[in-house]
């Protein structure tokens, strides 16, 4: 069943090695030093071990190669065992569907471990579980190291006891029987505190009792609030539709009224504020009357200067007279006082070009007409004044055209502004019309407005009774149920005023009050009674199936303490015949056999027997170690201690061959167990290797050349200077089959 194994990085096996194991016996030899006994202890490691002293260590590390001059160290120990599972008849050798089993254990320097199955991580305790199935048991009892095969000899009774049944192959047992007990008491776990909820639950439970007996008592009450609640409802129900529908058809006319006037107004007050023609005939009456300011003030102007020219020609004409009656005629001071009055009178009113040009000519000719009188001659100052006459006529008569002119002009643009205030006028009154339209539309608004507000507080008002009815609704429903609030809706409201429907609400909330006194509809307190008594048969029931869990575990656990006791006897009666048999061999005679301690009945009176005698229920006795005893032949010994050290290697022998017997285990390592053995009980061991290897596969790590001899392969395990252990391998049949 043992294929091979796989060690890397593991003590002094640096790199990876493999051994094979195809034969039957196999043999590991080399000097000493050379690491062939950390053969065994990798199959130790892999297994489970986690004595670190069963491998010659004291913490993890140790276990890592940790390197030489030539080869670095190694971060990581790796030990696989391969094994082979494919059915033998009906079973397969490891309860797991795989042809091959591969079991593995890595070690990291921060001394974790790594556990794995077919290359799946898994705990060790998974691992302790499969090896068991297959009889291969964590007391170490098929691996026999060198220097520890009286171990089982100096080994306390109970631990000489818990090697046996590794031996026998009831660790299965014991794993489902701890399995069944921890299940049990998990199980009275469960059963003390379902038994603690109940008394919790039994007052409350009580409690709710009597209030649900109250709440019964309430159920005319309830029928009667049942009636009212729903004419109640019904009638508010239509009352509310009938006032919302009627308040939405009022706001609605108000707000298509109230949008046909502000559409309008907005119209109108645009047309006012966008009015074109009024600001054109604003800037035309503006306009004409700037013409008329403009022609009338050119007409002042040109009457003034018409005014000073009459006036020159008249002062002129006279002259002429005068010279004519005098060639050289006097001209009093208040004539030149005057003269020189009007010339600067002249000059302080010329303001338009025209008037400058008038008063300057004016001027020039009264100056020379001056000039002449007082300087000409006579005949020559009547021509000059002739002439300054005649210029005045033609100045006046070019004046008198003008003011015409300007006259006419003034009559049409007077005539103009009359017309353009005319129809400024008339513009005026349309605008006066229109004002009092947006004044009429403005008040039509402002009603509709309000109206449209009013229906909107109506609104408002009713939304708030509906929302008032529904909270009215929802406490009816809380007392009475869903009854309160099915009903079927009126098609028409009654013939009745509102007085009667707030007589209904008044006896509604008087009915609601009696029955919330006497308990209301108590659907929670009924729930929560509901709830806590199925809470109560729920934890019963779960207390009956834990009870009889229970009792299914302790019968299991008592069927396997039966079975286990069973094959215990029949295992230790035929371990104690091959014992003495092979003991027989290996001595040339006598006898040993191995015997359950002696059970010591506590005293009447010590705490131990009022301990047994006050129990309820009284634990598991703990079950009995075995004891050895021996018969050497020609020797009595009365103690195993008194035997040699041959003599207690030889008995280990016997008793570990007799085990393997019984209940073979898939493979045997023997690690140096024949050191002490001279010649004659060499081959009396070597007989026996040849024996056991029909029923279990042996790994002898040896010295002895007559254990050599019986092995099918024989592997050399050497150590070179780098300190690395490297491995040689031979088979005995091949090394013939050469030498012939």
């Amino acid at each position: 069943m043992l294929k091979r194994l796989e060690v890397v990085g593991f003590k002094s096996f640096a790199k990876k090695t493999v051994l094979d194991f195809l034969s039957s016996t196999t043999a590991i030899v080399g000097p000493n030093g050379s690491g062939k006994s950390n053969v065994a202890e990798a199959f130790r490691f892999a297994l489970g071990e986690q004595s670190m002293k069963s491998m010659r260590g004291k913490r993890a590390e140790d276990l890592i190669f940790n390197g030489s001059h030539s080869v670095p160290r190694a971060n990581r120990a790796a030990v696989a065992i391969v094994f082979d599972n494919r059915p033998k008849g009906a079973h397969r050798p490891f309860k797991i569907d795989f042809d091959e089993v591969v079991i593995e254990r890595a070690v990291l320097r921060d001394g974790t471990s790594e556990y794995s199955i077919n290359g799946s991580k898994v705990r060790l305790r998974d691992i302790e579980e499969l090896l068991a199935g297959a009889n291969i048991g964590e007391t170490g009892h098929h691996i026999i190291s060198q220097g520890e095969a009286d171990r089982i000899l100096l080994a306390s009774p109970r631990d000489r006891r818990a090697m046996l049944e590794d031996a026998l192959g009831l660790k299965i047992y014991e794993f489902k029987k701890q399995e069944a007990e921890k299940k049990l008491g998990k199980t009275e776990e469960n059963i003390g505190q379902i038994n603690s909820l109940r008394r919790e639950l039994a007052p409350h439970l009580r409690f709710l009792e009597s209030q649900v007996k109250k709440l019964e008592r309430a159920d005319s009450l309830r029928t009667e609030l049942v009636g009212l609640a729903q004419t109640y409802f019904a009638i508010e129900d239509a009352y509310l539709a009938h006032e919302k529908e009627k308040v939405a058809g009022e706001k609605r006319d108000a707000a298509e009224r109230l949008a046909q006037a502000t559409a309008e107004l907005s119209a109108i007050e645009e047309r006012a504020t966008t009015d074109a023609e009024g600001v054109k005939h604003l800037d035309l009456v503006r306009r004409t009357e700037r013409e008329v300011e403009r022609v009338g003030g050119e007409r002042g102007t040109l009457a003034r200067s018409l005014g000073r020219v009459e006036g020159a020609l008249a002062a002129a004409k006279e002259r002429s007279a005068r010279v004519a009656r005098e060639p050289y005629a006097k001209v009093p001071r208040e004539d030149l006082s005057a003269l020189a009055r009007e010339i600067e009178k002249q000059a302080e009113e010329a303001t338009t070009p025209e008037a400058i040009s008038a008063a300057l000519s004016a001027i020039r000719k009264a100056v020379t007409a001056f000039v002449g009188r007082f300087i000409a001659p006579a005949d020559d100052l009547l021509a000059d004044e002739e002439r300054a006459a005649y210029a005045l006529e033609n100045e006046r008569t070019e004046l008198l055209a003008k003011d015409a002119r300007f006259s006419e002009e003034l009559e049409r643009t007077k005539s103009a502004l009359a017309r353009s205030r005319e129809a400024m006028t008339a513009h005026d009154e349309t605008g006066r019309e229109l004002r009092r339209r947006i004044l009429d539309l403005a008040q039509a608004k402002a009603h509709e407005e309000g109206s449209v507000a009013k229906s909107g507080a109506r609104e408002y008002e009713l939304n708030l009774l509906s929302e008032s009815l529904e909270r009215e609704k929802g406490e009816v429903l809380a007392l009475g149920g869903i009854a309160t609030v099915s009903y079927a809706p009126l098609a028409q409201l009654p013939a009745e005023d509102r007085q009667t429907q707030d007589a209904r609400k008044r006896t509604l909330e008087r009915t609601k009050i009696r029955l919330e006194e006497a308990g209301g509809t108590g659907e929670d307190i009924r729930q929560e009674h509901k709830e806590v008594s199925e809470r109560e048969t729920f934890l019963a029931t779960e207390l009956e199936d834990l009870a009889k869990s229970a009792a299914g575990l302790r019968a299991l656990i008592s069927d396997l303490d039966t079975e286990l006791g069973k094959h215990f006897s029949e295992g230790l009666a035929k371990v104690n015949a091959s014992f003495s048999e092979y003991f027989a061999l290996m001595f040339g005679g006598g006898s040993a056999r191995l015997a359950l301690e002696e059970a010591e009945e506590p005293e009447e009176g010590s705490l131990a027997y009022a301990e047994e005698e006050t129990d309820e229920a009284p634990k598991e006795k703990e079950r009995l170690g075995i004891e050895i005893a021996v018969n050497l032949p020609k020797k009595k010994v009365r103690s195993l201690m008194q035997l040699s050290g041959g003599e207690r290697a030889l008995t280990s022998i016997a008793l570990i061959f007799a085990m393997s017997q019984v209940n073979p285990p898939p493979f045997l390592i023997l690690d140096e167990t024949d050191a002490a053995l001279d010649e004659a009980n060499s081959r009396r061991y070597g007989d026996m290797i040849e024996n056991l290897a029909k029923k279990s596969q042996l790994i002898v790590i040896t010295h002895n050349r007559e254990s050599m001899s019986r092995a099918n392969t024989l592997y050399g395990v050497t150590m070179g200077g780098d300190g690395v252990s490297k491995l040689l391998s031979v088979k005995f049949e091949e090394a013939v089959s050469v030498a012939k």
